[in-house]
């Protein structure tokens, strides 16, 4: 690999219009920058004059390095070069662009170990709200945080592989490529919505048939069937996987914002009770069903429950996880599995560019029920401020800690759309990345890749990228090539690195594993 000069180009030196006009401080600030040069210039004479002894005892190679070194040193070249020009030399290094040759590889064979979680498996699964273990991020928590959310990964594939329902009378299950073996699916979801479009859009376009279809595959359940695996964990995990927004009709049940009462909310009714609200296009989905497959909240339900009953006697947890619609879905599945299912084991909810999905009663409730909820945000998604009447969620806690209070209070229970979050929040943001661009678009800062990018980066809020993520580029720049920084792209040209979208990688390429 040829390398090119690091050294700033000539015309930056050279002065781009010149002021004749002088002052006292333009008269300092040239002798000053006059001094500095002469300084540099006896400096440079002096290592030019001095000559150095030959020493037999070290080999040629390792005096003539020493002696460029001191030279560099004499120079003083920290004080000439303009820091972004000594940076960027540093990024085009033969180390620097070795390192991003294997993160663009698409066959990384860096894994990160896998500790052993057994004694503190509660405490990542939210037992007590992931306190201390977010900022820094804990390297369990990062690493369990990136396994789940390659669970929605493959969610996704298996969709888009195949986006069409079966016109069979009963729906099939589905083959899913899981990122980790250790699991196996044992059901597949379907969401339907409650709204159709006329027959002739069908008709206009029959290739695109699948966009307009009431029922769609949309996540699945799996647990963990390994042996070794579950000793690891310290429990048997039931994980629920739901992708995002993929077809017509579930954009428009997202447009469907006004709040709406559950149907089992009898035990709200007490004076006080901020009643539990939620969106009406997100239950719409959950709750309806079709003639061939029963509702999403039916099917998840009844499964869980077969798969407690199927373990029962052994330690289980139940961990849900979404992307987008996916982390609405999730909210309102914990929900009914902390409510409907009898002795329900721990459940936790690892949600992704989640949207507002209920207002505080629906909080509250699943405050109440024990539902532990971390919600990742990236400070750039604009779909985890909407709906809801405030863009800002601190700007309602200050609201609701003034005297405003009250009001906001009467607004949760007479106002449709008084949304709130849930849970706890871990915040992550695209202009730490150093190969996304600051202003990356709307569709990148809330892609799915995108966010475990910067989960696998993260160290602390205060802290710089990591430096040593090893989590693969290849998916993210085929998504997002638009939204990479254009040093980094031209990189990838120059080590003849094959990036082009046609190439169609395999699953375990796609999906690799999460660094620590």
């Amino acid at each position: 690999m040829q390398i090119g000069t690091t050294l700033p180009n000539l015309h930056l030196l050279q002065p781009q219009g010149v002021n004749f006009k002088c002052n006292a401080q333009t008269v300092k600030t040239i002798s000053s920058s006059t001094e500095m040069t002469k300084k540099h210039i006896s400096n440079l004479e002096k290592l030019l004059q001095k000559t150095n002894p030959i020493d037999s005892s070290k080999p040629v190679i390792e005096q003539s390095s020493n002696r460029r070194k001191n030279l560099l040193e004499g120079l003083n070249l920290a004080n000439i070069w303009p820091d972004e020009m000594r940076k960027a030399a540093e990024d085009m290094s033969p180390r620097h662009l070795n390192r991003l040759k294997r993160l663009l590889s698409s066959k990384s064979m860096e894994y990160s170990p896998r500790n052993n979680l057994a004694n503190r498996w509660r405490e990542y699964h939210g037992s007590n709200n992931w306190l201390g273990l977010l900022d820094p991020l804990d390297e369990n928590l990062r690493r369990e945080l990136v396994r789940y959310g390659e669970f929605i990964q493959s969610a996704y594939h298996c969709f888009h592989t195949d986006p069409a329902t079966s016109a069979d009378e009963v729906l099939p299950e589905r083959h899913v490529e899981l990122p980790d073996r250790s699991y196996k699916v044992t059901k597949s979801l379907y969401a339907t919505s409650s709204i159709g479009l006329p027959k002739w859009v069908d008709d206009v376009a029959p290739d695109l048939r699948w966009m307009t279809q009431r029922s769609s595959w949309i996540g699945y359940v799996a647990v963990c069937d390994d042996r070794s695996e579950i000793q690891r964990m310290g429990r048997r995990d039931i994980v629920i996987a739901l992708r995002g927004t993929a077809t017509c009709l579930e954009w428009a049940e997202n447009f469907r914002d006004l709040l709406v009462e559950q149907n089992d909310n009898d035990d709200d009714n007490d004076e006080g009770v901020v009643q539990s609200k939620v969106e009406c296009g997100f239950l719409s989905l959950y709750k309806t069903s079709d003639h061939r497959v029963p509702s999403l909240a039916e099917s998840v339900v009844n499964e869980v429950q077969r798969l407690i009953e199927k373990y029962k006697g052994e330690p289980l947890s139940i961990t849900v996880t979404g992307h987008s619609l996916g982390a609405a879905l999730s909210l309102l599945v914990a929900d009914d599995l902390s409510t409907c299912v009898p002795n329900a084991p721990p459940v936790a909810v690892f949600s992704f560019g989640g949207p507002r999905v209920g207002n505080r009663g629906f909080a509250d409730r699943l405050n109440d029920n024990n539902v532990k909820v971390l919600r990742i945000v990236n400070n750039q998604d604009v779909i985890t401020r909407v709906p809801g009447m405030f863009v800002s969620e601190s700007l309602d806690k200050k609201l609701r800690e003034s005297g405003a209070g009250r009001v906001l209070e009467m607004l949760d229970c007479r106002m449709p759309w008084a949304y709130s979050h849930v849970g706890t929040e871990f915040r992550v943001d695209t202009k730490m990345s150093p190969f996304l661009k600051p202003n990356a678009d709307v569709a990148c800062c809330h892609d799915l890749e995108a966010y475990l990018h910067l989960v696998d980066g993260f160290t602390a809020s205060n802290c710089p990228f990591r430096p040593n993520a090893k989590r693969s580029l290849v998916r993210l720049l085929n998504e997002q090539r638009s939204n990479f920084k254009r040093l980094y792209t031209s990189k990838g040209k120059d080590l003849t690195i094959n990036l082009d979208r046609e190439h169609n990688f395999p699953t375990s390429s796609c999906l690799p594993s999460p660094s620590s």
